[in-house]
């Protein structure tokens, strides 16, 4: 008998004398991979398991290729003699989520382990169903920036060459977010029709003084002149705008903030946090710009927010780049000017498990509430094979406590959570339906969704409706043009969806495209479109990877020109499996892709890559004119 059969069969004595015989044998693995010790604490009893932590060489880091803990596996036997063990004796973690963010706790209740919830419950404080899980924003929501007026939290967040410009999101509870409106909505005011990919309009903030909401961001142009960063100023009294045409400032530096006291407003820039003070209205500089302090870490410093608090201005900053080495610092000083003395407790927000589902954590604007909580929002990223974060940079929510002398740390120097409590407002607050938790999407019932974009300003005209349909635009350039136009895109919100455009198939002159995008930027997509050569209309996939394209097999089709044509994609991680139906048929599978790793960040080295994948509606025209007519698009998170 080896050490795995003495743990199915409960068999105590033979699982000491296997250890005492062998003690590297607690090191092994199922024929499914988990380490023997994770797999007691759901196969074997709780002799066993106390056995292990006690006498056996057994770590208690031990974690599975998922990340998973001791209490994972614990947490699907749902005995709760063996979880107390380990959580009140050993200290594992409740809220510990694994790398595709699964905690113990989610186990138990997915299970309906009633006592074991109980018991769960009781440890944290909280119902399951009364906690929230990061990231509160999912997708490409990165470099957030908070206000609150009254009881109303707004936030913005980048949007790079993507328009409308900067998205303005609303909530109540900080945990559930709607976009209402945009910084820039004017095509004439956005300045994108050049610019390539990832760059445009950087790390944004909101602030509010005296019944006006200001937006400042950084402008990144191309590299191709002497000036590669501008920061705007738009205003608005009403928070989901309009606001005002976009006023720019030659400071070069990236990632503004503008902070407001008595009257006076000043503007923060990188590198380190240097000020410089604006007029009344915030639309000039009246100061050259000084350094604050360059930062407790020394590395990229930059989003710089100023806090004022108990006679002290505290002084946050973003430091290590925007990958692995991301992190929040904070430093004070008693006067605005400075001299800043950094906190002994730096970096008070960082990702320290490099196995972690959550990476890449900084970026954050501290928040108070109209009951005196603090909280962070701060920028994370989450990991398909702990490599590729296809989603973009994302939101994320934690506490802040205060220290007794007075600092600020953010979920107890934790790192960034997983499953956290609900502020005690979001118990007041009204939940969404269950199928807007889910992602469910649809379109023209009311017009276009807030949440879709277009990569630059489209075309006038180009995106219509008529008959309860859109009517898009068909772009006169290629999607591997910065030229492209009328790509209708949302966000990927999760690792795995489904989504569906149903249109009518219009009839094509050669080469013509009508489909839909998984896009990143004009150096990498893929799409999925109807078109015709000389000889027939087909069906095909197509790829783009940076100089590198890659047209696969054709479907080739009768003459659809009128029919109704679904094409849609399935997506599991990495994998994307193009499919589609004609009127009345049976749904076929186009195509498979097993890997497009690069509709992200990570992907390949072309660029400024900061952004996330996309899924949309979109046509290439060529030179002729074409439009095509929507239907319907639906995206459901799986």
């Amino acid at each position: 008998m080896n050490l795995e059969q003495a743990i199915i069969t409960l068999d105590l004595e033979e699982v000491k004398r296997i250890l005492t015989e062998n003690p590297s044998s607690i090191d092994e693995k199922t024929e499914d991979g988990i380490p023997l010790c994770l797999y007691a604490a759901q196969a074997g009893s709780f002799p066993i398991v106390k056995y292990i932590v006690e006498y056996s060489r057994a770590s208690m880091n031990t974690v599975d290729e998922q990340n998973r803990t001791i209490l994972h596996y614990a947490a699907m036997s749902g005995d709760v003699e063996r979880n107390r063990y380990l959580v009140e004796r050993v200290g594992m973690d409740i809220t510990a989520g694994d790398r595709n963010l699964v905690t113990p706790y989610q186990i138990a209740w997915e299970n309906g382990h009633k006592e074991l919830l109980s018991y769960y419950e009781k440890q944290v404080g909280t119902p399951y169903e009364e906690m929230y899980h990061n990231p509160i924003r999912t997708g490409m929501f990165p470099d957030p920036s908070i206000v609150r007026v009254g009881e109303d939290y707004y936030m913005v967040n980048s949007s790079f060459i993507f328009f409308p410009c900067i998205p303005i999101s609303h909530s109540k509870d900080l945990v559930h977010w709607e976009i209402i409106g945009h910084a820039i909505t004017n095509p004439e005011w956005a300045g994108l029709d050049e610019l390539e990919g990832g760059r445009g309009y950087w790390a944004p903030d909101i602030s509010y003084d005296d019944g006006i909401f200001y937006i400042t961001a950084t402008y990144r142009l191309n590299d191709t002149g002497t000036v590669y960063r501008r920061q705007i100023v738009v205003s608005s009294d009403r928070p989901e705008g309009p606001y005002s045409e976009p006023v720019f400032m030659e400071e070069d530096g990236i990632d503004p903030s503008i902070f407001h006291e008595d009257g006076r407003h000043y503007m923060l820039l990188n590198r380190g946090a240097r000020i410089f003070e604006l007029s009344g209205d915030c639309k000039r500089q009246i100061s050259e710009a000084s350094l604050l302090y360059y930062g407790s870490q020394k590395r990229a410093p930059e989003g710089p927010h100023l806090l004022k608090k108990d006679g002290y201005y505290y002084l946050f900053l973003a430091e290590g780049g925007t990958g692995p080495g991301h992190r929040v610092t904070v430093a004070r000083s008693k006067t605005l000017m400075g001299n800043y003395e950094p906190c002994p407790y730096n970096p008070i927000m960082r990702q320290t498990d490099e196995k972690a589902g959550l990476q890449r954590c900084g970026h954050g604007k501290p928040v108070c509430t109209q009951n005196g909580e603090w909280y962070m929002v701060y920028l994370c990223g989450r990991r398909v094979e702990g490599s590729y974060s296809i989603l973009g940079r994302e939101t994320a929510l934690d506490p802040i406590t205060w220290t007794a002398d007075g600092w600020p740390i953010v979920n107890d120097l934790k790192g960034p959570s997983v499953l956290q409590k609900r502020p005690i407002l979001a118990l007041k607050a009204s939940l969404p339906a269950a199928d807007e938790r889910a992602g469910a999407k649809r379109l023209f019932q009311n017009g276009l969704p807030k949440d879709f974009l277009t990569p630059r300003p489209p075309e006038k005209d180009a995106i219509r409706f008529q008959n309860g349909n859109l009517l898009l635009k068909a772009s006169a350039y290629p999607l591997s043009s910065v030229k492209a136009r009328n790509i209708l895109v949302r966000r990927q919100s999760a690792f795995c969806f489904q989504a569906e455009a149903d249109f009518a198939a219009p009839a094509l002159s050669e080469g013509q495209e009508a489909g839909i995008t998984c896009y990143y930027d004009e150096n990498t997509w893929v799409c999925f479109f109807l078109s015709r050569n000389s000889e027939s209309y087909f069906l095909q996939v197509r790829e783009h990877i940076g100089k590198e394209t890659i047209d696969h097999r054709m479907e080739k089709l009768t003459d659809p020109a009128g029919g109704r044509l679904v094409l849609g994609v399935e997506t599991n991680y990495l994998q994307r499996r193009f499919y589609y139906a004609a009127a009345g048929e049976a749904w076929k599978t186009a195509e498979t892709l097993s890997n497009v790793y690069y509709l992200c960040d990570e992907g390949i080295s072309m660029g400024k890559r900061f952004t996330g994948a996309m899924v949309g509606m979109y046509g290439y025209a060529g030179g002729e004119p074409l439009f095509i007519e929507f239907q319907n698009f639906c995206y459901q998170e799986r």
